[in-house]
Parts: structure tokens; sequence; C-alpha cells
């Protein structure tokens, strides 16, 4: 069913793109009603207005809080073909209004990220816009909204394909993204409330809303179906701002790969380079000043799993890097930036797909989301600033300056590792890595393998343990194999032993206190 447009209502903070709306409204013989600022600039554009005091009768009141809450506003978009609502339109003297074009007062951008106070934020709070977006929403069969300027092209579109009417599918579309974007509006408002509440944890409720970037060709497995979603409308930090430079679309489990990849790498302030397969790195190294340095280290680490793997940098890529890498199968490439010959080096890999994300938009993720069956887990980010004042040398062994540093590495990789997760290195780079096995010395055994089958020396390395060593086999396993100290958060009723077991070997072990699951 098609939809003569014939009077419209407009009421927007955002002025973008009405006069060019209202010309071609104008152009097809429609009639404008608008209020306040919105009927002034719309006048000052040479646009005719009808005002909404001269169709309701009242002027507005408390300071413009109310202007268009009336029945004769109300009226013309709610009312139906029904012949009884025709008769009490015609009753009243109301006209009906086949196009709502309003959009809302900006509480996000001036109540939200300015952390007004609430008598301020109150005030960007809209009543009557909401009301109006809802009304006609309801009543698409009748009236069309249009709450974004960005709508207003393809409208236009339509209305001169179609000389002034509108077809339902377009009204039906617009009427499910007000409902979309009224209820994100409300939640917003009620983030913010919580918020001056003193509730900056966990909310007692919590609104997530999402809108589809990009829908992929299936999800973790061929049988899936996956898209891409991130925050509607917010210009938050993250990965909604990740840029293709280069390749096919990316898949879901790239997206997870990428995303663990690329949240290592930001753990350092020097070069580094980490490449993932499934989530866990099985490379990392950092290097002072050369980034090639630093990927040649971590494909050392394990040159058989780097194989059609995900590598992330923390630094632009320049051409000798690119070179290097172009030598391999890699799956995608994420860095803050590529040289032009960098690009062009990669380039000629067609397969490969190339990112772009500033470093920072990674390194201040705020919450950690869990999805259950019907419910969901959510938790702060583990991405707390370490606090090594109260890490402790718990053995006779002390720990030099070049050990700590050794340490501090090992730690930062071990948090990227599922659990449970130990991680070897020496030099600041990861020699094996032991990841998500069920007992902590079988993870211990894997890493050991790894780095014997990459065929590193092992003596003189250090270990990391995500968590506590429930007993001292781990120790006397990793104390066989070279290792000469350990980093671990400590917490066992069995620590004595551990210690004792270090000593024994003479290996240092530094307590962190802090545990890094990741599951």
């Amino acid at each position: 069913m098609m939809l003569k447009i014939q009077r419209a209502l407009i009421s927007c903070w955002d002025k973008t793109g009405l006069p060019e709306l209202a010309a071609v409204l104008q152009k097809y013989g429609v009639e404008i009603i608008s209020s306040g600022g919105t009927a002034t600039f719309l006048q000052e554009q040479g646009i005719p207005v009808t005002t909404v005091e001269s169709i309701t009768g009242y002027p507005e009141i408390l300071d413009g809080r109310v202007k268009t809450l009336h029945p004769a506003i109300h009226g013309a978009i709610l009312a139906t073909d029904q012949p009884h609502h025709q008769q009490q339109l015609k009753d009243a003297g109301i006209q009906p209004v086949q196009l709502v074009v309003v959009n809302l007062y900006p509480f996000v951008q001036e109540a939200i990220r300015k952390n007004l106070p609430i008598d301020q934020a109150i005030e960007y709070i809209d009543i009557g816009g909401p009301a109006m977006l809802r009304a006609a929403a309801k009543n698409y069969r009748f009236t069309l909204p249009l709450h974004r300027p960005e709508m207003y092209e393809p409208f236009i579109r339509l209305l001169e394909q179609h000389e002034g009417s509108i077809p339902e599918d377009f009204r039906i579309e617009m009427a499910r993204q007000v409902f979309f974007y009224t209820a994100w509006y409300d939640g917003m408002i009620q983030q913010y409330f919580s918020q001056k509440q003193g509730d900056t944890g966990l909310p007692a409720q919590q609104a997530l809303f999402l809108e589809r970037q990009a829908e992929l060709r299936y999800g973790e497995n061929p049988h899936q179906r996956a898209a891409f979603y991130v925050p509607f409308n917010q210009s938050t930090r993250g990965m909604a701002h990740i840029r293709q430079l280069w390749g096919k679309q990316l898949s879901f489990n790239n997206y997870v790969d990428v995303a663990a990849a690329y949240q290592l790498v930001a753990e350092f302030d020097k070069a580094a380079v980490a490449i993932i397969k499934h989530t866990n790195p099985c490379g990392v190294a950092l290097d002072d000043a050369s980034l090639l340095r630093a990927y040649q280290k971590a494909l050392q680490g394990d040159p058989v799993s780097a194989f059609g793997g995900i590598v992330a940098l923390n630094r632009v890529v320049d051409e000798a890097t690119a070179s290097e890498m172009s030598r391999l199968f890699l799956e995608c490439i994420i860095a803050p930036g590529f040289d032009p010959g960098a690009l062009k080096a990669l380039q000629r890999k067609k397969n490969v797909r190339l990112l772009e994300l500033p470093i920072e938009h990674v390194r201040e993720q705020k919450w950690d989301w869990k999805q259950l069956p019907g419910a969901f887990l959510i938790q702060n980010a583990d991405n707390m600033p370490e606090d090594f004042r109260n890490w402790k040398v718990v053995t006779e062994t002390p720990v030099d300056e070049a050990l700590w540093k050794e340490l501090i590495f090992a730690w930062k990789v071990v948090k990227h590792v599922k659990s449970n997760a130990i991680v070897l290195a020496k030099g600041e780079e990861v020699y094996g890595v032991g990841a998500g096995q069920m007992s902590r010395v079988d993870a211990v055994e894997l890493a050991i393998q790894k780095a014997q089958k990459a065929g590193r020396q092992l003596q003189g390395m250090v270990l990391a343990s995500d968590a506590f060593f429930p007993f001292r086999d781990g120790i006397d396993l990793a104390a066989r194999h070279g290792v000469i100290a350990v980093i671990q958060p400590g917490g066992s009723v069995r620590d004595a032993e551990t210690i004792q077991a270090a000593n024994e070997h003479k290996m240092a072990m530094v307590f962190t206190g802090t545990r890094h699951f990741k599951h």
C-alpha cells in the first residue's frame, strides 16, 4: 500500500539535511508543520511553515517542555482510515499527518559525554520527540517516521520515484528502527542515572544495544550463521573501529583471534609482535627498536603453528617487516598502520587480511561479557595495572634487574593464554606455551615439548603460571629442563612445598598475589 505524503511535522535538534528535505517536500505540495527553533530555521531558508501553535491553539509552555503534547498533534499522527477515526478528526478540526521528521535532544552528546550534573542533564531528556516518533511508528500504515538525517536521502529517492508517495515496506523498516532507537535513547538515560547514583560497577540493570556492521560467511563452523555487531550510535573505542585495508571478508574466528592478538601486544611499550592460533599465542617477542627482529624472534617460538596464524604488531609495519611476513601464509595481520611499501609487499598475497586499528582501542576495554544459555556473565576486563610493589620474592635465590625484566614479560604474556596456562620465556621471547590443559603439570610438560620441538636452548628460561602450583611436580619438571625462575600468583595450601622445591633447585620464585585465569 502506498502512502501519499500531504502533511509533514518537522521538529529536529540536528538541522543537517533539513533544507534539502523541506525543498523536496515543498516541490510535492506537502504542508510543513513545525515549532520552535526548527520553524525559525526553515523560515530563514525560505520554506513556508505552519506553526504548531497555530494547530494546537496553545503557545509553548514550561520553557518549551510542552509544545507538541496535544491531541491536535497526536491525533493527526495516530489516526487510521477507520470511519470513526476520520469522523473524530473532522469533528475536532484535525487534519492527518503522514510524515513525522523528528530527532531527539542530544542526551548522549551533551549530558553523558560532558558529564553534566543531573539538574543540567535532565534538560536534554526529550519527551515530546520520542512520543511523536513512537506514535508514527505504531501507525506506520498511515504515518512515516524519520529520526536520523541519514534517512532523508532514501526517503527523497522513494518520494520522487513514486511521485509523492512512499511504499509500505519502507515505512515498516523506519518504524522498526524508531522503536530500537527510542529504546536505546531511554537506555542511555537509565545508564546515566545509574552512574550518578554511584553505581559505576555492575549496575542492577544492564542494557545492551547493538547494530549489525557486517554479516559473516558463517560462524565458528560452516553450519553456523554469524554477524559482527558494534555498539549502537556510540563513538566508543574498540574493535568497532577496525579498518580492513586488504583481503577477503573476515570470518567469525578471525575476529576472535585478531582481538586476542592485539590485546596481547598492547601490553608492551617496546616493539612487540604476537602470533596467535585459536586465541592462544604460539610466538611473542619484544625488541628495543626493530619490529623486524621482534617478528623474527616471535616466529621462532613455534614456526610450525605460526602457519595460517594471526599476527599482531604494536608499531606501524615497515617494508622490511612486511617482506619477511609475506614469506609465510598468514590469515590476518593487524597493526596501528602500514607504510606504503609494507602495503605493497603484503598485497601480493591475495588471501592475507590487513587490518588497521589504533592500539589504544584495545587498551581501554572496560567490560568482559560471556554468554551462557539464556543468561550473561559480566565482569571487569582483566586489564588493571600490575602493582609490582606487592610482588614478593619467596625463595632464597634473589631476582636481579635482568631477571625481573624476563619475569615481567612472561607474566604479561601468560595472562593471554587459556588456562591452565604456562609460558616459558627467555630474552623477552616466548620459548614454549602450554595452554588449556586440565592439569598444571601437563601444561608445563606441553610448554617444554613446544620449546624443544622449536629447537630452543632451554637452559636459563623463566616460567610464568597464570595460577598457583597445587603441587611441586610442575616446579621439579621445570627445573630439570633448565628453568631458573618462576613467577606465579601463590595462594596454594602447598605454597611452602613449592617454595621448598624451588630452593632445592636454586630457582628464584616470585609471588604476584594476582591470578590471571582465562577461560
